[in-house]
C-alpha cells in the first residue's frame, strides 16, 4: 500500500473571522477526500517578527519560523488561501515566505520550496475575488523553485459569500474549491 500524499494547507491571514480561513477549510475537504493526508495550520499560532537580516544574524530564525519550515519540509504540496491587501499579497502571508526562505545550517538553499507542488486560491469582497494578489504570490513561490498549479479559484462577494457555517453557499463555488483541493492531491499522487 503507498504512503498518502502530505499537503500543508494554511490561509494567508492571521484575523479570527478570515473569509480565506474559511475557504481552505473548502479545499481541505476536497484534498482529503482525494486520499491525501492535509496538515491544516493558522498562521495566527507562528506569529514571527517582521523579517530583517540584522535580526537573523543576530538571533537565528525565530522559533516559529522553523517550525513552519519543518512543516513545509515534511509535505510534498501546499494548498493556500491568500488574502489580497492593496492589490497584493497579504503582510502576514509575504513575512512566512521570507522567514521560511532562509537557509539553515545544513540545509540546501530554498529547502522547503523547491519541488513543492501549490494550489492557490483567495476570497476578497472585491469584484476580482483577489486574483491580482494571486498574480504575485504565483510568481514569488514560482521563483522559489515550486510548481504552482494552473487551475486557482478567487471567490469575489466573499463578505456574502459564506453561510452561518462557514461553508460556500454557491455549490458550484464550493464544488470548484473541492476541487482545488482534489486536483492538488491527484498531482500529488501522480508525481509520487
Amino acid at each position: 500500500m503507498t504512503e498518502k500524499v502530505r499537503i500543508l494547507a494554511f490561509a494567508g491571514s492571521t484575523r479570527r473571522d478570515s473569509w480565506n480561513k474559511k475557504l481552505i477549510r473548502v479545499a481541505v475537504r476536497g484534498a482529503e477526500a482525494a486520499g491525501a493526508e492535509v496538515a491544516l495550520v493558522d498562521l495566527a499560532d507562528y506569529s514571527m517578527p517582521l523579517y530583517d537580516g540584522d535580526l537573523e544574524n543576530g538571533q537565528g530564525i525565530p522559533d516559529n519560523g522553523t517550525k513552519l519550515k519543518r512543516l513545509m519540509l515534511d509535505h510534498q504540496g501546499l494548498l493556500l488561501a491568500c488574502p489580497e491587501y492593496n492589490s497584493s499579497i497579504s503582510g502576514v502571508l509575504k513575512n512566512t515566505i521570507d522567514w521560511a526562505s532562509r537557509q539553515a545550517d545544513g540545509e540546501k538553499p530554498l529547502a522547503c520550496f523547491r519541488g513543492k507542488v501549490v494550489s492557490l486560491m483567495s476570497a476578497s469582497p472585491g469584484a476580482l475575488g483577489g486574483l491580482r494578489g494571486l498574480v504575485h504570490v504565483r510568481a514569488i513561490l514560482g521563483n522559489l523553485g515550486c510548481m504552482v498549479l494552473p487551475e486557482q479559484v478567487a471567490v469575489m462577494s466573499a463578505h456574502q459569500a459564506f453561510d452561518d457555517d462557514g461553508d460556500l453557499k454557491d455549490e458550484g463555488r464550493r464544488s470548484q474549491v473541492e476541487a482545488l483541493g482534489s486536483g492538488l492531491a491527484d498531482v500529488l499522487t501522480k508525481l509520487a
